[in-house]
Parts: structure tokens; sequence; C-alpha cells
């Protein structure tokens, strides 16, 4: 990490274990040997958020063409995430980071700025891991219109 807490290629994929939209248990472990894009997102049904999502939902089939699996990561509720995946009929998995400690792992929880105020929130991250459980690429503080495809044409 950076003394920004930033993630850089080359470096080790910190574990984590978190509970799905279905409730189970799911760890980094359950993804060895495949490719993975971990999205970090503030919060379901937010406008930017739904966007994300859903861009990432269009884009599955490319990103699973290339050997990608896909998993979305908020501080969300393992219910509300449920409901947002089925409203949105999202292909992946989303799991629950009530606590924050698999963002603040990722350097995906921070200090945020909004018109002049400082607060603690979710850092809008994406990250490609390879099958080793490598970090590929770390995408931070991304815009959620269009990053998904960026995404795709940069992996796929």
């Amino acid at each position: 990490m950076t003394k920004d807490n930033h993630l850089q290629s080359g470096t080790l994929a910190p574990a984590f274990k978190a509970t799905d939209h279905t409730g189970a248990m799911v760890a980094l472990d359950d993804f060895a040997g495949s490719k993975l894009i971990m999205y970090f997102y503030p919060k379901a049904f937010t406008p930017g958020c739904t966007a994300e999502s859903c861009d990432f939902r269009d884009n599955h089939k490319a990103l699973s063409a290339a050997g990608y699996q896909i998993v979305g990561i908020s501080p969300d509720e393992p219910g509300r995430l449920a409901e947002f995946k089925t409203e949105h009929n999202l292909s992946f998995p989303l799991l629950s980071d009530e606590d924050h400690a698999i963002a603040k792992a990722y350097g995906a929880w921070g200090t945020k700025k909004n018109y002049g105020r400082e607060y603690e929130g979710m850092i809008r991250s994406t990250f490609a891991i390879d099958e080793q459980g490598t970090i590929q690429r770390a995408w931070y503080n991304i815009r959620a219109k269009g990053h998904a495809a960026r995404v795709t044409r940069e992996l796929a």
C-alpha cells in the first residue's frame, strides 16, 4: 500500500470473509484459480451505485468471456443487497461489508470531500485480481457511469 492506503499492482490481495446477499459466507479464497473483478460502491439503490452495478451487469458477459468473475461490495446489510440484486437483475454476488473492514483493507474506505465538508465513507473503487490472488489493476475515486465499460475495454 502507498501512504494513501491504495493497493498497487503486483501486491497480494487482502484476504477477506463476508456475508453475501443470501446470507452465505464468502471468502477471497473461494475465487482461487479464477480472475476476479471486485467493485466497492457506497449504497444500494442510489443513482450512481445503481448505474454502476447495472453497467457491470451489462458487461458481465464480456468480462466472463475473459475469465473474470464479478463481486460487488457495499456497507449494506445482506437483506438490502438481496433486494438490490433482484430488482436490478444483477448476475453476480453482492457482499456486505457493514463494518468497512474489507473496504479499509483495500483502501476503499477513507476521507471524502463533498461541498467542502470532509467525512469518512466508501471511496468508489474497483480491483482486478488474477488467479493467484494478486492485484492486477486498482482504480480509485472512479466515476460510476461508464467505469464498467472502461474496465471491460482494459481487461477483456
